[in-house]
């Protein structure tokens, strides 16, 4: 790491503890997807299905954490770890591939938030003969989401560290509506319900086509796992990066679990299934009556928009990072005196906007944005898992960080293959614009190197 960036020592960078390390990383991933998760997973898996599925993806999201939390320990010396990791690991053109592919993710899921926010609004606001926000995809939605992407961006211009502090507050105030929706759903919880169509047979889909639909689904909302790499340099103390992704991902697991089997001890799969999303206010409704409902949808506006505070955090930081090393441009390397990279987030922010305007004039939703997301990320997580293979072997570390890595690689191989070929070939039309990017990036480099002093 150089001791200056941009003419502001290291000292200038703000620093995050552990608690609010991990209320980014728990916050990153319980967004928008947790509120639509009932609808999502019984639209195409049974029970049987669905708690293979949250095993499967518990497991694998386990050995991605204790990738991070090893790498962390293993190689200290590498910041940012999406990036560095990829391109320590397997060369300059795979950590670029892994960079371009995570900040698209990250930068195409915050639209999503966004519009997914302005929807659950529109359900209070909205009429039959009026329609002001629709589905996030109107005009007045517009505005509206480009009115809190510029405050937002003002926000973290002040300094990373006091929007995450905001976001800390953020997820204490989501997680109440989602811990009380449990609650609810526990005890109203009907077995025989439960047990109706466990194999789901109405579906008339085999059983491992059933899991592999479910696994996108719950990988979707696992992403921002790695968050708290994302933002190693901005630590207080390396041993809090492994902890907080910890704790963000165990207590994440069982909420999903929770809202997930539970749903479908309150209504049918079928019924679920049937609903309009966010699923969790209308599966409310069913036990507590409109009040409920009020509160899910307000707990969802709150959620999204803690959410997208930390992936607009993680997607200004993931170009300043590559571009320290020469894979992006040198200009995103430009920080403030608050150490924020403005650069790197005026691009982040002018993206989300010109964005936010193709949803608009295509009447776009967010699933279609999740999908697109969702495909981008599959890519580096596979590089993590196999980068740390390579560590523990070439090191001969101990066995179960050796097993660590062979079970993060076997599941993001796993999730490629359950992606398919069009979302993989979705994904490579998605990274060959990015090589203009980088071949430029290396090219400025040359140049540097060649103007400086022998």
């Amino acid at each position: 790491m150089r001791a200056k960036a941009d003419g502001h020592t290291m000292q200038s960078v703000q620093k995050i503890g552990l608690t609010t390390l991990a209320a980014l990383v728990f916050s990153s991933m319980v967004g928008a997807g947790v509120f639509s998760l009932p609808q999502n997973m019984a639209e195409v898996a049974g029970v049987d299905a669905i708690i293979t599925a949250w095993l499967i993806t518990g497991v694998g999201i386990l050995f991605l954490a204790g990738c991070f939390l090893h790498l962390s320990r293993l190689k200290p010396e590498l910041d940012g770890g999406i990036y560095t990791y990829a391109k320590t690991g397997f060369g300059d053109l795979a950590g670029f591939f892994s960079a371009w592919g995570y900040w698209l993710c990250a930068t195409i899921g915050v639209v999503g938030y966004l519009v997914v926010a302005f929807a659950a609004i529109g359900s209070f606001v909205d009429t039959e003969n009026a329609v002001i926000f629709g589905e996030g995809n109107t005009l007045w939605a517009l505005l509206g989401e480009s009115v809190i992407l510029w405050l937002v961006h003002y926000l973290v211009l002040r300094g990373m560290q006091q929007a995450a502090f905001i976001n800390l507050l953020a997820t204490l105030a989501k997680s109440l509506p989602l811990i009380a929706f449990i609650v609810f759903a526990y005890y109203s919880f009907d077995l025989q319900t439960f047990n109706t169509d466990r194999t789901g047979a109405s579906l008339e889909t085999p059983f491992m086509e059933q899991v592999k639909n479910s696994m996108l689904i719950t990988l979707w909302v696992f992403t921002g796992i790695e968050g708290a790499i994302v933002l190693s340099l901005r630590a207080k103390k390396r041993a809090d990066i492994g902890r907080a992704t910890y704790m963000g991902v165990l207590f994440a697991l069982i909420l999903y679990i929770g809202i997930t089997l539970l749903s479908l001890g309150v209504m049918s799969r079928a019924d679920v299934a049937a609903l309009s999303n966010p699923s969790m206010a209308g599966i409310m409704t069913q036990m507590t009556g409109s009040f409920g409902k009020w509160g899910i949808s307000l707990g969802l506006i709150v959620s999204v928009l803690a959410s997208y505070l930390s992936w607009i955090i993680y997607s200004a930081e993931v170009p300043y990072t590559a571009a320290k090393y020469h894979a992006f441009p040198r200009i995103f390397t430009k920080q403030n005196a608050q150490g924020t990279p403005t650069a790197s987030l005026a691009l982040t922010s002018v993206t989300v906007q010109v964005c936010l305007l193709m949803i608009y004039l295509t009447g776009e939703g967010y699933n279609t944005l999740v999908l697109i997301s969702t495909s981008m990320i599959l890519i580096p997580y596979f590089l993590v898992g196999a980068y740390l293979v390579k560590v523990a072997f070439s090191q001969n570390e101990r066995w179960y960080i050796k097993a660590t890595g062979l079970g993060a690689s076997v599941y993001g191989a796993w999730l490629i293959y359950a992606a398919g070929v069009d979302n993989l070939f979705l994904s490579l039309l998605l990274y060959i614009p990015g090589l203009a990017i980088y071949f430029y990036s290396r090219y400025q480099a040359r140049q540097q190197e060649l103007q400086q002093p022998s």
